[in-house]
């Protein structure tokens, strides 16, 4: 079983950093939530968030919390990288995961708790959060019970 998550060094690791626009969905990882920004007038939801609806214009957006279900839309596995954090964790999966509230609502991620030979595409996943210290966490999908 390959799986990332006990090999890559904390100290190392590049921090996310929360702004004004994109603070609501990090405040809520921390507290294990998925909230994603959603347009107000047309329901349409964004991630990244946006200044802005890219469909109607419109600036009233909120943060709404999703369920955190969806599926593998698509994955790579890396073997080889730059970044000196993550010299210890190759191979691992990035994924981007359809959300399961809107069609193309996709947000890209990591599943580290989960064996590289058992990611596949269409693959229902869920939500978890990685706490990485800092007062942060990082959202991470895991295969869904009974996938």
């Amino acid at each position: 079983m390959q799986t990332a998550s006990a090999r890559i060094a904390d100290e190392l690791r590049p921090l996310p950093v929360a702004t004004d626009l994109n603070r609501p969905f990090w405040d809520a990882a921390r507290e294990g939530r998925l909230d994603i920004q959603r347009c107000q007038r047309c329901g349409t939801y964004f991630h990244p968030p946006l200044p802005f609806c890219d469909i109607c214009d419109s600036r009233e957006l909120r943060f709404e919390t999703l369920s955190g279900r969806g599926t593998v839309y698509t994955f790579t596995v890396i073997r080889a990288n730059k970044m000196p954090a993550f010299d210890g964790a190759t191979p691992y999966a990035i994924v981007e995961v359809a959300l399961a509230e809107q069609p193309a609502l996709l947000v890209t991620c990591n599943m580290n708790s989960t064996p590289l030979e058992d990611i596949r595409i269409g693959a229902p996943v869920e939500a978890a959060f990685v706490d990485i210290g800092d007062g942060m966490s990082l959202l991470d999908f895991k295969l869904a019970e009974g996938a």
